[in-house]
């Protein structure tokens, strides 16, 4: 299966690296060709001398080496292969990596490259589970990076738990995935409305909430990694669209509506946009100036209901809707009242009350309520919620 396929091999600094030297010797074994790039850190643990042997391919490891910039510059290196994969990705790597920086060979070719990259963590158990970690992980996860791993176990520290890097024909198997990729969404056309919405009180000041849009974000790279062509209807979230679906910025709940309406035909719809409830009515052309009178008097409108419009629809209702209710008390029984309500297919609810870290956070506790159950997820990367939602959509829409 991966043969003629050419894998660039960033091996980051980790006593996991040893473990790559096995990894390549695999992925020869199965006719792909390996183009090792080696950091400073990794150096420490295996020599480029034994890298190059096992790959048959000469080692890069300096930015700023004129002979290899002469032979093939580090823009083509990057994209001469059909996937990128970094093994171990230690959490100083992955920081940089979802920071964008480029400061040495590794982290510039990933920066550079426009194939797919995946990424096999390793590193300490409590590094791993640390906030900042987890963060960069989502950040990745939305930015499209594939992960596969890391196990749980015995660490070379001596203490035991999530952290030791994915082992090699584990690794192999996700290589295969990623260059082979199963679509079952393949010519299905989903769309997802993510972030929150701006309702303009006057040009400097607005209505809004605390959603970042990760949710909805990771969401749609997981639909569209199944194959779906993704309408992402965004209002002014803090984390960014992925990459490879198609983007329509919005600031209020009237644009979105009319977003989502003028994407449609679709198969699936998704609701995951926090969307303001209310927007003042005459919104002032210019800002507005405290006066002696106190505070303005803002009339309010309620907002159009989004997921409501379209899962009533007469014609071209999509075959599955979904939305979503971010709930502070009674959960369950609030999101599956709503989902009445609104007349949608399934309801993906969530406890957002103060102190969940829900809202704005890398992570989501979230269940999921059909017409006839209500099945309780783990607390997960949103990432992770991301995948489990897009399987089970591509699996009801089959």
């Amino acid at each position: 299966m991966l043969a003629g396929k050419r894998v660039l091999l960033i091996i980051g600094g980790g006593i996991a690296a040893y473990k790559a030297l096995d990894l390549i010797r695999r992925l020869r074994e199965r006719g792909a060709g390996v183009v090792p790039v080696l950091t400073r850190a990794g150096a420490e643990f295996v020599t480029p001398l034994s890298v190059a042997a096992l790959a048959g391919h000469k080692t890069y490891s300096d930015l700023f080496d004129l002979t290899d910039e002469a032979e093939m510059g580090h823009i083509q290196l990057s994209r001469a292969a059909d996937l990128v994969v970094v093994a171990p990705a230690t959490a100083d790597l992955l920081a940089k990596m979802a920071a964008g920086m480029a400061g040495d060979l590794a982290t510039t070719l990933l920066m550079a490259t426009d194939k797919r990259v995946l990424a096999a963590p390793a590193m300490n158990v409590r590094m791993w589970q640390h906030p900042a970690t987890r963060r960069n992980v989502a950040q990745l996860a939305a930015d499209g990076v594939l992960m596969v791993g890391p196990n749980e176990g015995d660490m070379a520290c001596g203490e035991f738990g999530p952290g030791r890097m994915a082992e090699p024909l584990e690794i192999v198997a996700a290589i295969e995935a990623a260059l082979v990729p199963d679509q079952p969404l393949a010519g299905r056309h989903v769309i997802v409305t993510s972030g929150p919405t701006h309702e303009p009180i006057d040009p400097v000041r607005y209505i809004a909430n605390r959603s970042s849009g990760a949710q909805g974000s990771a969401l749609a790279a997981a639909l569209r990694d199944l194959g779906a062509r993704v309408s992402f209807v965004t209002g002014p979230a803090s984390v960014p669209p992925p990459p490879g679906v198609e983007v329509l910025r919005v600031e209020t709940a009237r644009q979105m509506l009319a977003a989502v309406v003028g994407a449609l035909p679709a198969e699936a719809a998704v609701f995951a946009a926090a969307v303001a409830d209310w927007h003042v009515t005459g919104a002032a052309g210019r800002k507005l100036k405290k006066g002696a009178d106190g505070p303005p008097a803002l009339a309010l409108a309620e907002n159009p209901d989004i997921l409501a419009t379209i899962a009533r629809r007469a014609e071209g209702r999509p075959a599955l809707v979904v939305g979503f209710a971010a709930e502070t008390e009674d959960v369950t029984a609030q999101a599956s009242a709503k989902r009445l309500r609104k007349g949608c297919d399934w309801i993906v609810a969530n406890d957002v009350s103060e102190g969940t870290g829900i809202m704005g956070g890398a992570e989501n506790a979230v269940t999921l309520i059909t017409e006839t159950d209500a099945e309780d997820w783990p607390r997960l990367p949103k990432a992770e919620v991301a995948r489990r939602l897009a399987e089970r959509i591509a699996r009801h829409l089959a």
